[in-house]
C-alpha cells in the first residue's frame, strides 16, 4: 500500500490505537521512516514505513465520532460551569438582583502559540464558540523561545498558551531526563522567556506542554498549568478548556485546580497545575449604544 504525505494512518504494531497524519517520510539507515502527528492527540512519533496502514474511511468515521462525542460532552460540562460563573457574577454585580445595574464583563485575553496549524485552527474555533478573546500564532516549537517575548509585547495577553507536539522516548533516557523528550526543553525555554517579561504568576497565567511533556520542569520554569504529570497523551483541545475556565473566573477568586481539570478530556493524569487567580473583570455602566 502506497502511503503519502498527509495521509491518515495507524501503526499496526500498536493496533492502530491512535490516528496519525503523515507529515514527513525520510530515509534512516537505509529504511523509510515516517514522521507522524496525532490527529486528535498532541503527540509526535516516528514509525517504520512498513508498520503503517491507511485508516479506511469507515474506521476513521467511527473513531472520529467517538472523539467528537467526548468533545461535545466535555464542552457541555464546561458550558455549565461558565453559565454558573456568569450567573454568580450577575448576582453580585446587581447586589442580589435588587438593583438593575448595566454592567459589562471583560474575559481574560489569550495568546495561543501552537506548533501545529491544524490544532491551532481547531482551538481557535472552540475559543470563538465559548466566547474567549484570543490571538492565535503558529510557530515551530524550536522557534518559540525566540518569538514569545515579541509576541507578549505586541498582544499583551492575560493568559499565554504554549503548546504543539511532544513525546517521551525511552531510548533517549529516563523520564527525569528532559533531553529524552522531543520538545519539552523548547516549551521550558519559552516559559522562562515569558517569565522574564512577566514574572508574577497572577499577572500572566501560562499553560505549557503537549503529549507526554515533562510536567515538573514546566511548572518549575514558571507555568501555572502544564502537561503531562503521568506522561500520557493529552487531547488537542484540553488547553482550551483550561484557559477558558481561567478567562471566565473573576480576578478576585482563586481557581481550584481540580475544578479546572475535571471537564478536560484527559484529566489529572495528563494535566496539572498550581492555585491561580482568575482574570475576568466586571465593569459598569454598560453603554448599549456603544459602537465597540
Amino acid at each position: 500500500m502506497n502511503i503519502n504525505l498527509m495521509d491518515i494512518v495507524g501503526r499496526v504494531s500498536h493496533q492502530c490505537d491512535i490516528m496519525f497524519r503523515v507529515i514527513d517520510i525520510r530515509e534512516k539507515h537505509g529504511k523509510k521512516i515516517a514522521i507522524l502527528y496525532g490527529e486528535d492527540f498532541r503527540l509526535i512519533a516516528d514509525a517504520p514505513y512498513e508498520d503503517l496502514i491507511k485508516i479506511d474511511p469507515g474506521m476513521r468515521m467511527r473513531l472520529t465520532q467517538e472523539f467528537r462525542s467526548l468533545e461535545e460532552q466535555s464542552y457541555k460540562l464546561f458550558r455549565q460551569d461558565v453559565d454558573l460563573l456568569q450567573q454568580k457574577q450577575e448576582y453580585e454585580a446587581t447586589e442580589g438582583y435588587s438593583k438593575s445595574y448595566n454592567y459589562f464583563q471583560m474575559p481574560g485575553k489569550v495568546l495561543h502559540i501552537d506548533g501545529d496549524p491544524n490544532y491551532l485552527k481547531k482551538c481557535l474555533t472552540l475559543y470563538e464558540k465559548v466566547g474567549v478573546p484570543v490571538y492565535g500564532f503558529h510557530c515551530n516549537e524550536k522557534e518559540m523561545p525566540d518569538k514569545v517575548g515579541m509576541l507578549l509585547d505586541y498582544y499583551r495577553p492575560d493568559i499565554l498558551v504554549i503548546t504543539g507536539h511532544d513525546a517521551y522516548s525511552k531510548s533517549k533516557g529516563t523520564m527525569d531526563d528532559i533531553n529524552a523528550y522531543r520538545h519539552s526543553k523548547h516549551f521550558v525555554q519559552t516559559v522562562r522567556e515569558a517569565r522574564k517579561k512577566v514574572p508574577h504568576l497572577d499577572q500572566l497565567v501560562i499553560f505549557a506542554g503537549a503529549c507526554q511533556s515533562h510536567f515538573e520542569s514546566l511548572i518549575h520554569a514558571g507555568a501555572n498549568f502544564a502537561s503531562s504529570p503521568a506522561r500520557v497523551n493529552i487531547h488537542a483541545l484540553d488547553p482550551v478548556y483550561i484557559v477558558a475556565k481561567i478567562s471566565f473566573t473573576p480576578f478576585m477568586e482563586r481557581i481550584n485546580v481540580w475544578d479546572v481539570l475535571r471537564n478536560t478530556l484527559t484529566g489529572e493524569k495528563g494535566l496539572g497545575g498550581i492555585e491561580t487567580k482568575g482574570v475576568l473583570r466586571t465593569g459598569m455602566p454598560y453603554n448599549k449604544n456603544s459602537s465597540d
